[in-house]
């Protein structure tokens, strides 16, 4: 497995696992700030906690706009620099748009990483930029304690194509595009327990864009979609199923994991951030006989996961092999949208 010789995820304290602040704590700092919906072209903002936020520039164009960056999760730095940006344009792909414009952030401790560290880090990023069809056009850097990359990305979408996540119908099937488990492998990879394979898969995973995301729009029975990040499989269902009035139900064994994952949760492999999710929703979750393993793995931090998607029974076979022909073998159906209180039932 390749290693910067900084070892760029010892420089990360706060564990670069790509999680959010939890919903709980999220809300606590939100309360009380100025509310954004009164600018009547402002589609989207923050109210459904949706993967970016839409501004109505006229009748046939949208601009889609978000924000995301993290510590490190893995030591080599152009890979670190690819998974950071893979996951920053993956909110763009879930509002079913397509990017037009990047901006990098930057922060790293100058004293401690090498220049050529650095230049990696964002030589990583503006390849997987290429490879989207944008450029990274400036950006922001500063001298800091930890290194943080990411990107501010900008996309466009057609308004009556804009996709979201509090859109979803009782009687939707649920497909998630990537297998679980980014953060049971990069926890295990920083105890030095992750093996060649694992890591391979971690890497292939985390560095696959979710350009899929932008064929969905505009299809006939999609209804939703959002993007599986830090709050885990569980945490942006919940969203989903907060947003669209719903029931979710997912399948207990239906999810797809990545090489490894099993076997390492079963032995207590996990991130803080998995048990920080599950305090914070765990009230709004009925897990039946699920055993904690595997609870631990629906709330595993997901840097660059895969699309949740929300889609009629009958154009379900459709969407799933479109996912499977764009490169996401590991696709799946996992559960269903259901009339019901907003909460998740594991089944």
């Amino acid at each position: 497995m390749p290693s910067d010789p900084a070892r760029l995820t010892s420089l990360a304290h706060g564990g670069g696992c790509g999680c959010k602040l939890a919903p709980s704590a999220l809300a606590e700092i939100l309360a009380g700030l100025p509310a954004a919906n009164a600018f009547p072209n402002l589609l989207v903002g923050a109210e459904t906690a949706d993967d970016a936020a839409v501004w109505r520039l006229n009748d046939d164009q949208a601009l889609v706009a978000t924000c995301d960056f993290f510590m490190p999760i893995v030591d080599d730095p152009f890979d670190f620099g690819r998974i950071a940006a893979v996951n920053a344009l993956s909110d763009i792909y879930a509002m079913g748009a397509r990017p037009i414009l990047a901006l990098a952030i930057v922060g790293m401790p100058v004293d401690k990483l090498p220049v050529e560290s650095i230049r990696a880090i964002l030589a990583g990023g503006a390849a997987v930029c290429a490879d989207a069809g944008v450029p990274v056009a400036g950006g922001h850097s500063i001298d800091s304690a930890e290194p943080i990359y990411g990107l501010v990305a900008i996309g466009l979408v057609h308004p009556a194509r804009l996709l979201r996540n509090s859109t979803a119908r009782a009687g939707d099937v649920l497909i998630l595009t990537k297998a679980l488990g980014v953060g049971v492998l990069s926890a295990a990879f920083k105890q030095e327990r992750l093996e060649a394979g694992g890591y391979e898969a971690l890497i292939a995973s985390t560095t696959q864009l979710n350009a899929v995301g932008a064929e969905l729009a505009g299809m006939g029975g999609v209804h939703a979609v959002t993007d599986v990040t830090g709050f885990g499989l569980i945490g942006h269902a919940l969203e989903m199923a907060r947003g669209a009035g719903v029931t979710i139900e997912i399948e207990a064994t239906a999810a797809p994991l990545l090489a490894g994952v099993e076997d390492l949760a079963r032995v207590g492999v996990r991130t803080g951030a998995a048990a920080r999710n599950w305090a914070s929703y765990g009230k709004a979750v009925r897990l039946g006989d699920l055993p904690d393993w595997r609870r631990d793995v629906f709330c595993d931090p997901q840097t660059s996961g895969g699309l949740l998607i929300a889609v009629t029974e009958s154009r379900s076979g459709e969407v799933l092999a479109l996912v499977r022909r764009s490169g996401f073998q590991a696709a799946a159906r996992v559960g269903r949208a259901i009339a019901g209180p907003p909460e998740i039932r594991v089944v």
